[in-house]
């Protein structure tokens, strides 16, 4: 791979992230690479040489991208500058209405582009472990469970906390579970999607570390610590998340139960340690599976550079994402996103109490 270019606003930041990587072992992917100010700045640059890159990381805040409306578009003005060019989308994928955002993975569908989201934990051997034991015996899923429970003392982005900016921590952060949720279960039927939440004004919500100044937010604006939410696939399957915001470490603690006929398939700790508990109907005792040099980021981004460079060569797209090599398209996560969405709306909806002063 040859990074050609680096769109960043904060030129001292980029100058600093090369500097780390031309003293690395990746020096000849970045020694050619060239900073840009802006898309439209790069576009022009990079014609100017006569450069077109095979590839686009999209890793700009999630209002700028993941639409059709103008601003938050930029999927679009990457292809209008580069028609060819496969798209890789850091989550979440947008910050724009879910209709616009199902417009744009049409869009995506119809150019057939080459497009993979940044839905690392799909890529985890243990996930694909589980994915082989579930088709290999033919069993349904009937239930997902997941937990996701972050440390909030490190989160120290004022965004972050701002739900009219990051469109709060299920969208944000949470999404990652609800997409391996709907990576098992299959599709969610979104009107049956019901949650509640434990807001910042209640008695149970009070958190004594908060690396920000809320004071400085609106309080209309300020992010729950607590959200818990059920729904039904089309299957008729059911599925449950519970997000929280309560540890004061670095390490999240996360965990997703599959249910089937007979089988247990349970994901532990999958951002430290993933491991498999796995109970089968041969026995009550849990089997322990763990992976070794188990790096989803890496599968991640070998499986996208192979199907760019594919698609380079041929001019052709693989009829699905499990061709390409890609575990995670464009309209995939654009349902991960809905869901996402619905969740937030059936929490809003369903707050039982108002701020006492």
């Amino acid at each position: 791979m040859k990074v050609i270019g680096l769109v960043d606003p904060a030129r001292s930041r980029a100058e600093d992230v090369l500097s780390k990587k031309m003293a690395s072992f990746v020096a000849s992917a970045y020694k050619d690479t060239k900073i840009f100010a802006n898309w439209d700045e790069c576009v022009a640059g990079l014609k100017a040489a006569k450069e077109a890159p095979h590839a686009v990381m999209i890793g700009s805040p999630a209002a700028f991208h993941g639409s059709t409306q103008p601003g938050a578009d930029l999927e679009l003005q990457v292809l209008k500058a580069f028609p060819n060019a496969a798209l890789f989308v850091e989550k979440p994928i947008s910050a724009s209405p879910v209709p616009t955002c199902l417009e744009l993975a049409q869009i995506i569908e119809d150019r057939r582009t080459v497009c993979s989201v940044g839905y690392m934990l799909r890529y985890l051997k243990v996930v694909q472990r589980m994915k082989n034991i579930l088709e290999e015996n033919n069993l349904t899923v009937m239930a997902t469970v997941a937990r996701y429970v972050c440390s909030y003392a490190k989160i120290a982005s004022p965004v972050w906390w701002t739900k009219s900016k990051s469109c709060g921590p299920i969208v944000e952060q949470g999404t990652h579970f609800v997409d391996l949720s709907r990576y098992f279960g299959g599709e969610v039927m979104l009107d049956s999607v019901q949650a509640s939440s434990l807001e910042w004004y209640e008695e149970a919500g009070k958190l004594d570390v908060v690396p920000v100044d809320e004071e400085k937010i609106a309080e209309d604006d300020r992010v729950p610590r607590v959200t818990s939410a059920t729904w039904k696939y089309e299957n008729g399957a059911v599925g449950s998340l519970t997000h929280a915001l309560v540890l004061q470490g670095t390490k999240y603690s996360t965990e997703l139960e599959i249910y089937a006929d007979g089988w247990q398939l349970k994901l532990v700790d999958a951002y430290n340690q993933p491991t498999l508990h796995l109970r089968t109907p041969e026995s009550d005792f849990e089997e322990i599976i763990f992976e070794e040099d188990d790096d989803p980021y890496f599968g991640e981004m070998s499986a996208f550079i192979d199907a760019a460079e594919s698609h380079h060569s041929s001019s052709a797209v693989a009829d699905d994402e499990e061709d390409s090599g890609i575990l995670s398209s464009f309209r995939d996560a654009a349902n991960t996103y809905a869901l996402t969405w619905a969740i937030k709306e059936a929490s809003e909806k369903s707050k039982k109490t108002k701020r006492v002063v």
